[in-house]
């Protein structure tokens, strides 16, 4: 049976480099809301995308999440990252805050300021003044994905509880010298 090749030509050769460019970087999506980017920039923010939406973290602490996607309408906006004991003295800064739904939560953490409301502008603005001003209400740590030490115990070595024997099935030299 003969055996087919295929030649095929490098990446590099198929890529759609544009006039002479020597690298081709695949262009990011754009920030939904950037506002709030541009707002938090006394903090320096830094962004990664998650779920398809843009997480925005103010030194280890994620604070804000900004999306706009075709799915689930009524979640767009800006994601509030807190704890249900502050629900209640937030919602007085923020009456149209409410659970995000696509959770499946009927409380979640996470809270929505949503974009159809009519003050939502002003909401996604006074949001960034309390994470300038330090609110501990908004803004949690992650939890590491990684265990910590002490949580996860060393096995013991299988080649350790075995002693090592040769063809003839006595015990090698190696393993009588321990």
């Amino acid at each position: 049976m003969a055996r087919r090749t295929e030649t095929r030509e490098p990446a590099s050769a198929r890529a759609n480099f544009s006039d002479g460019d020597l690298f081709f970087v695949k262009a990011r999506k754009s920030v939904p809301h950037e506002f709030v980017l541009e707002a938090l920039e006394p903090v320096s923010p830094w962004t990664r995308p998650m779920f398809g939406c843009t997480a925005i973290y103010v030194g280890e602490k994620i604070v804000l999440i900004l999306r706009q996607k075709p799915s689930y309408e009524r979640d767009n906006g800006v994601w509030l990252a807190t704890a249900h004991g502050h629900h209640e003295s937030l919602r007085e800064d923020f009456p149209n805050m409410r659970s995000i739904e696509l959770l499946g939560e009927p409380v979640s953490n996470w809270q929505v300021l949503p974009i159809d409301a009519p003050d939502f502008e002003e909401s996604a603005m006074r949001a960034c003044e309390l994470v300038i001003a330090g609110d501990p209400r908004i803004g949690r740590v992650p939890k590491s994905r990684k265990p910590t030490q002490g949580k996860k115990a060393a096995k013991p070595s299988k080649k350790a509880a075995k002693p090592r024997r040769n063809s003839s099935g006595a015990k090698s030299k190696r393993a009588t010298r321990r």
